[in-house]
């Protein structure tokens, strides 16, 4: 056992090359990898995680401004595009990249799956631990490490009362979501860092047990090989980030007995090709679905002002049946502004309206398949991304959903996630509108949920991992992280991702010594 440490290593302050060793080398330190790698260290292993991002502490992460979280802790700054395949739009996915991973820029929504989702994994599927009786004692141990607690109904902001207004109108009432928080005031800032480290982030939940039980971490280190052979993992190779403007720099080395993936839906997939891993079944960096996201603002005479409130404080899942989930977000105004359509003066014009502007969004529980093709020229892969044709129907029906019920409440004009409209929709103009008609290349599309790129299986060429996360060709090799998840969700899947960490960090932990011989 190492001695143990209180703080992160900063990689980009090292110089030299580094060799270092462990029982378990974690790579990635998001809500799957900073779980996983909690629960071995706190059983006694010597476990090390590596983060190829920055240690930006939360209290610091809460005092920088938008244009700075984005910079620092975004990956390539908030802008991955998943391209569009046929009649699919471009889908911007962000993810984080800092000690925490993700975990840092979500807006902390933390739901459990739907009953109707994760029973076929069991049937279906063959996962026959994966049912609601089966992954409660996970989510149970998740939800009391990080304190998900309801966000009460005096902390909705304006925009989302208006909303549930208009939802309550139309027979689809909205209901608390369930959130990390602890400490909340409702500051609207959640997904670029909170001023009162109230969001119980892995930063703050996992990280200072992990440090205690004499974990180590080291930001900066990018991890570019598991080193095999033979079928067994011997570490992972790499380099830190200490070049002149945080370039690969010195080499890393880690020698472990049992190594950890967590580097995400889209990046674990490219580290296990680099490394000449997951040649069974071919399964590896295909199935990821997204959750494809669409907003819509209204506009409403008497002043809104969303950002008053959380940031996501309510949701409905009234039409789970057709592949939708609508939930309630406010993001800070700066960014709302910035995000308007026109130019010039016109842009200038319209960010005026921002204190009557309100905002809700549409979730797509897609099929996708998405695809991670690993990029030869440089660090970030190509994703690409085709939508089947219920997607495209659930597409346009969420956006139609968020607006009528904006439309129910009161709302003068609708703005539509529809690229190339310079102007704003009234009633009439909205529903005489072909929004059906519009090709799906023009919808205005996020995510934050890439899921399944390695998806868990009972069948070796039908799946990535087996039912406790091994890697099918590899005796020691285990992925924790959103690829793993067997289907799209419908919800946001930071809970099932940490639930799904624990589940097979706490296998692992009961075989480390057979496994690791």
């Amino acid at each position: 056992m190492q001695a143990p440490v209180s703080e992160v290593v900063e990689g980009h302050d090292h110089r030299g090359a580094v060799t270092l060793s462990a029982d378990v080398v974690v790579v990635g330190s998001g809500a799957g990898g900073m779980v996983a790698a909690t629960i071995l260290a706190e059983s006694g292993l010597d476990v090390l995680v590596l983060e190829e991002g920055r240690n930006v502490p939360a209290a610091i992460h809460g005092k920088l401004r938008q244009s700075q979280s984005l910079r620092h802790l975004w990956r390539e700054g908030g802008m991955t595009l998943a391209v569009g395949v046929g009649a699919t739009p471009g889908v911007n996915v962000t993810m984080g990249t800092g000690v925490g991973g993700s975990s840092l820029v979500t807006g902390g929504v933390c739901l459990r799956v739907p009953e109707a989702i994760l029973a076929p994994w069991s049937r279906a599927l063959g996962l026959s631990e994966l049912t609601p009786e089966g992954m409660d004692p996970y989510y149970r141990e998740v939800e009391e490490a990080v304190h998900v607690e309801q966000v009460p109904v005096e902390m909705q902001s304006r925009s989302t009362e208006l909303f549930g207004i208009g939802a309550a109108k139309l027979g689809h009432p909205i209901r608390p979501i369930g959130r990390n928080t602890k400490g909340c005031n409702g500051c609207g800032r959640c997904n670029f860092g909170c001023p009162e480290q109230a969001k119980m982030s892995v930063d703050l939940a996992y990280l200072p047990r992990l440090l205690a039980a004499g974990g180590r971490v080291w930001s900066d280190c990018l991890v570019e090989r598991v080193i095999h052979r033979n079928g067994r993992a011997t570490g992972v190779r790499g380099r830190l980030r200490n070049g002149p403007g945080r370039t690969r720099g010195s080499r890393v080395t880690v020698h472990a007995r049992v190594v950890i993936v967590a580097c995400g839906g889209i990046h674990s997939p490219v580290l296990l090709s680099a490394s000449g891993l997951a040649s069974v079944g071919g399964q590896v960096g295909r199935n990821m679905t997204l959750h494809p996201g669409f907003r819509v603002f209204a506009t409403f005479d008497e002043p809104v002002r969303g950002w008053r409130g959380a940031l996501q404080s309510a949701y409905t899942d009234a039409f789970e049946h057709e592949h939708v989930t609508l939930m309630s977000l406010f993001i800070p105004g700066s960014v709302i502004a910035a995000t308007m359509p026109g130019a010039g003066p016109a842009l200038m014009r319209r960010a005026k309206e921002l204190p009557h502007i309100a905002m809700f969004g549409a979730m797509v529980h897609d099929e996708g398949p998405g695809t991670v093709w690993r990029n030869p020229f440089a660090r970030e892969p190509v994703v690409t991304y085709r939508m089947s044709p219920s997607d495209r129907r659930a597409m346009y029906r969420g956006i139609r959903l968020v607006g009528e019920t904006f439309l129910a409440a009161g709302a003068k004009q609708l703005y539509l996630p529809v690229l190339g409209i310079d102007g704003p929709f009234d009633a009439d103009g909205f529903r005489r509108f072909e929004l059906e008609k519009v090709p799906p290349r023009r919808i205005e599309c996020s995510s934050q949920h890439p899921l399944g790129s390695i998806q868990m299986g009972a069948v070796a060429s039908a799946s990535g991992v087996d039912p406790d996360g091994r890697l099918w060709d590899t005796d020691n090799v285990f992925l924790c992280d959103g690829s793993v998840i067997p289907t799209s969700l419908g919800v946001n899947p930071q809970l099932t991702i940490m639930a799904m960490a624990t589940r097979i960090a706490q296998k692992l932990r009961e075989r480390f010594r057979r496994i690791a011989a």
